[in-house]
Parts: C-alpha cells; sequence; structure tokens
C-alpha cells in the first residue's frame, strides 16, 4: 500500500505561477489520500491564484485512461502554464510524460507502507521515498529512471545516452536533462537535494 501526503501550503503557493490547472487522482483504493486536505488548500488556492480548472479523476497511471479522462479539459490544459497535480509518484510521472511542454508539479509526497499496492502503468515507477524529487526533474524520478538511483545528477559510466548497469537502459539524467533543456529550465537542477521525511515521526532527525 501506498499513503500520500500534501507538501506544505507554502510550497506548493509556490508551483501555482501563472495560469494553473489542478488534477486530483482518488483512483487506487490501495493508495491514501487526504481529500479534504487537498479540497480545503484547493479553494484557498483558487481564491489567491489564477486557477483555471480543477479536475478530480481516477487511475491518472495509465496513460489511455488519463488521455480520455482530460479529453473534455483540453482547452484550459492547453492554455495553462502550470499543471498541479495531486497523487502519488506514479500518476505525476503519466501526467509529466503527457504534457511535455507544460511544467507539471508534484504537491505530494509518496510513502510506502506494507500490503497490496493497485495496479498501475509497468513503465513509470515510484520509489516511494517519501521526499518527490519529480519538481526539479522535469517529472522524470532519479530514483528509479537511474539504475543507481542517483539524486545528485549523472555518473561518470553512461554512454551514448545508455546506462552502464544496463546497456539497454536509458540513461535517467540524461532524460531528465533533455527535458530540461527542451522547456528552458535547466535552472531546476540547481535544486537542494531534499532530505527524506519519517512519516510515522516527521520531528525525527
Amino acid at each position: 500500500m501506498l499513503i500520500t501526503q500534501l507538501k506544505t501550503k507554502e510550497k506548493i503557493e509556490s508551483l501555482a505561477k501563472g495560469k494553473t490547472v489542478i488534477i486530483n487522482c482518488h483512483g487506487c483504493k490501495e493508495v491514501y489520500f487526504p481529500e479534504h486536505q487537498a479540497d480545503e488548500l484547493q479553494k484557498e488556492l483558487s481564491a489567491s491564484k489564477e486557477v483555471t480548472q480543477i479536475i478530480t479523476t481516477d487511475y491518472i497511471c495509465n496513460p489511455e485512461n488519463l488521455m480520455l479522462q482530460l479529453k473534455k479539459h483540453m482547452d484550459k490544459i492547453n492554455a495553462a502554464d502550470t499543471i498541479l497535480v495531486f497523487s502519488c509518484g506514479v500518476g505525476i510521472q503519466t501526467v509529466a510524460g503527457q504534457f511535455q511542454d507544460k511544467k507539471v508539479y508534484s504537491c505530494c509526497d509518496t510513502y510506502q507502507l506494507p500490503g497490496f499496492q493497485g495496479v498501475t502503468a509497468l513503465n513509470v515507477d515510484c520509489g516511494q521515498c517519501g521526499e518527490c524529487y519529480l519538481n526539479g526533474t522535469g517529472g522524470i524520478c532519479p530514483i528509479t529512471a537511474c539504475s543507481k538511483s542517483l539524486i545528485n545528477g549523472q555518473c561518470g559510466g553512461a554512454k551514448e545516452g545508455k546506462c552502464e548497469v544496463d546497456k539497454e537502459m536509458e540513461c535517467g539524467w540524461e532524460r531528465i536533462y533533455r527535458k530540461l533543456e527542451k522547456m528552458n529550465k535547466l535552472d531546476d537542477m540547481k535544486y537542494d537535494v531534499p532530505k527524506v521525511r519519517n512519516f510515522w515521526n516527521p520531528n525525527a532527525e
């Protein structure tokens, strides 16, 4: 099972820049999602920011289902500067993959709990590390896209865009670099490496 926790109000507010579309995922029942907290925060955002659409759907981890559910909202999405996603890390990566030219940001952190996890698109994975890195890496998870789970950049072993550990695997950090370069957002790679928080004891060092 997974549990998602909202990032701080201040952090989420800082991500909402320009015309903003919000996407909520209420899909997997194996994933705890703080619906009421998210709803209250989104009402506050709508009052202070230019939120043009709030979309609540399910199973956004499935690309085909995602695009089907978003079809009637595409005018607002295409006009948006920013997409804020309230979901587990898999859903955020799926949205970022479908909207390559948009600023897609995670508003949640994902924690692992023992037990069954819902069925998700297997080509996207979430490390459930408790402090989502996706906002600084173009929506590509360095924990799972890199075979070494490096969080501070590429190693020296990649050749011609391929991982030195798995020659069939694209280097995750080259994917991140190409995506951010295309969006003219390479400065995002200067993010401070987050300290992983303990969900059960947030004040623990």
